[in-house]
This record gives C-alpha cells, sequence and structure tokens, in this order.
C-alpha cells in the first residue's frame, strides 16, 4: 500500500555552516568592530538554539538579518526560527532564536483534521513526531501532498519522505 511521512526537519550540517558564514561576517563588517559581537549555537537534546550576543538593539535586528539571509542561502526555511526575548542591559544586548523541528501534536492533528475533511481517498495517522499518509492510489497520496502545499496549515516547513509504493 503506497504510503509518505510529512515531517519538519532541517539539515543539522547547513545550519551549522549558516551560522559559521554569520559569524564570519559579523567579525568583518566595520559596523561591527569593537562589539565582540557573535552567534552561538546549541544542541540540547531536541531542541537546537542560535544566541546572539552584541551590545545594542539596533545590532541585535541587523544579526537576526544576517542569520536569516545565510540560511535562506544555504536552503533552509527561515519559517522554522522563532525569535525570543531581547536581554537588553547596559552595554549587552542578547536574544536566543530557537529552530523548531519536528511536528508537535498539535500540528499534527491540523494536519490530519484538514486531510479528513478534504475527504481523500487517503488515511492519515500520527506516528511521534511525524504524520504518516496511507492509500490506495498514488495519484491519491500526490493529491494530498498538493493540497497540504496548497494550504500550509501549520506554517512550518514541512518535507514529505518515504514515499513508497
Amino acid at each position: 500500500m503506497p504510503s509518505f511521512d510529512i515531517v519538519s526537519e532541517i539539515d543539522n550540517h547547513e545550519l551549522q555552516n549558516a551560522v559559521d558564514q554569520a559569524n564570519k561576517e559579523v567579525t568583518t563588517r566595520f559596523d561591527f568592530k569593537g562589539t565582540n559581537s557573535s552567534f552561538e549555537l546549541s544542541n540540547s537534546g531536541n531542541a537546537t538554539e542560535i544566541k546572539l550576543n552584541t551590545e545594542s538593539e539596533f545590532q541585535l535586528d541587523q544579526m537576526y538579518d544576517m542569520l536569516t539571509n545565510k540560511m535562506t542561502k544555504r536552503g533552509i526555511d527561515i519559517r522554522c526560527l522563532e525569535r525570543g526575548d531581547m536581554d537588553l542591559q547596559l552595554k549587552t544586548a542578547r536574544q536566543s532564536v530557537a529552530v523548531k523541528q519536528g511536528l508537535e501534536s498539535a500540528d499534527a492533528k491540523k494536519i490530519v483534521k484538514m486531510i479528513k475533511d478534504e475527504k481523500l481517498k487517503v488515511q492519515a495517522s500520527i506516528q511521534g513526531d511525524t504524520v504518516r499518509v496511507n492509500g490506495k492510489k498514488r495519484d491519491d497520496l500526490q493529491t494530498a501532498i498538493a493540497l497540504i502545499k496548497e494550504k500550509d496549515p501549520v506554517g512550518l516547513p514541512l518535507q514529505y519522505q518515504n514515499f513508497r509504493d
């Protein structure tokens, strides 16, 4: 029976490269000279976080723009980023940017509900942080993929893996 999985993942190697490129740019830009500005990528279990360190709120915004530019060039969808609160002090400004991966149960339920509401000839089931879609015909699965791409129910970058015939 044909099936595929819907997941929300990013390539960690490309993410590391994008952060390294942003760090390189921030050290060479004239407007950041002497500010000790940096990007730090930290992976703790399932959560990935990028910490931005600089001197002012304006520079934090510039650094975020730099980071998103580098990620876009590396093929990473920036919809997976979630900016945290800014920690502003006299001479320091910090912000953490969470990189969301995996489908939370609420998002997975939205996808399953949308597929069932369209009355397609497929079955969708939640398996951990993925959604498995089964159908009798390959065309039905491709219709389901087109529907999900068109409606974008969760606002996260989605990938379609393990397409089996």
